[in-house]
């Protein structure tokens, strides 16, 4: 098979096709035949640092965290999935290729009414959210959520789930472009971070959990604007990693501060979140009040332009590899 490799750490052009054994499925696992792959923002850092992989050598190193297509092959204990399915899924790396084998309990049925191609967009995004605004963030029906880089395939996607969950959505974006856009799909409360300090503007909202990429000083503004018992969850820190922050804010408020690496999650945590989206949010699917946004589709073969493309953070949504 055809599949893209990290021949070492660098610029998207160390991303290169090559031939690549196709894998072959455990027994608990099915081979897909990929029809896409998301690109993520995992897979540029994984790209520029291969020692952050922490396995293999970077000349057997192939990214893509996500990926729709139809099963070709079962393991030998599967029982849950038929050769022929249509599914997209979670994996931990291979997604730019075209087959990958996964754990057949890591496999979402492809929504009604998205395609098979788009559904590659779906996993990742749906699973960190879950994972952590509902489970880590505990998020209910009726609160008030922030989620900052609101354009982005994580904020697209987890701001129209907090809005079927019957949430108050808030979120930031850097282009009166992509605040439009924000607006469009119904946000109730968004603002350009590079007009408007959002801890200023909402400090008396009293946000009830929020989640952020950006790290650095958005870490106390956060903290300032949240409720009392309010939680504050972090995937990345594309900012800074490093925060200085008042405790006694946490106190005073009884705040909780967390986060996750979703790719480094065990199995049977996966296997959780798979089962709890399919019965919360498969139903938002079918109803239509979520939709993957997609933004830009590459052939697989130009990958590096499409981690270029990522680099810019000129995108609205996901970014997918096509086979």
């Amino acid at each position: 098979m055809k599949a893209i490799h990290i021949t070492k750490s660098g610029g998207p052009e160390v991303l290169q096709l090559q031939e690549t054994p196709k894998p072959t499925p455990e027994k608990n696992q099915v081979l897909i035949k990929v029809k896409a792959a998301g690109v993520n923002r995992s897979d540029v850092i994984t790209r520029k640092n291969t020692a952050t992989y922490g396995k293999g050598s970077p000349q057997t190193l192939i990214p893509g965290l996500e990926v729709s297509g139809v099963i070709e092959l079962l393991g030998t204990e599967v029982k849950d999935k038929k050769v022929g399915d249509q599914v997209c899924a979670l994996i931990s790396d291979g997604g730019y290729a075209e087959y990958v084998a996964v754990d057949s309990s890591h496999c979402l049925p492809i929504p009604e009414g998205i395609s098979l191609e788009d559904s590659a967009a779906i996993p990742e995004t749906v699973f960190t959210v879950w994972f952590d605004v509902f489970m880590l963030g505990k998020l209910q029906p009726g609160e008030k959520v922030l989620i900052h880089g609101g354009t982005s395939g994580i904020g697209t996607m987890g701001l129209q789930m907090a809005k079927a969950w019957g949430c108050e959505t808030y979120s930031t974006a850097g282009t009166e472009e992509k605040v439009a856009f924000l607006e469009n799909l119904e946000v109730d409360h968004v603002l350009n971070y590079k007009k408007e300090a959002f801890e200023e503007v909402w400090k008396d909202e009293k946000i009830d959990v929020i989640l952020d990429m950006v790290g650095g000083d958005y870490t106390q503004k956060n903290l300032d604007i949240l409720n009392k018992k309010g939680r504050l969850v972090y995937i990345n820190g594309m900012k800074s990693i490093d925060a200085n922050i008042n405790l006694r804010t946490i106190m005073a408020k009884n705040l909780t501060l967390t986060g996750s690496f979703l790719k480094p999650q065990t199995d049977e945590v996966k296997t959780q979140i798979a089962q709890q989206v399919e019965k919360n949010i498969g139903p938002m699917f079918r109803s239509k009040e979520i939709h993957p946004i997609i933004y830009k589709k590459f052939p697989l073969a130009e990958a590096a332009e499409a981690h270029r493309l990522m680099e810019t953070s000129e995108h609205i949504g996901k970014i997918l590899l096509t086979m």
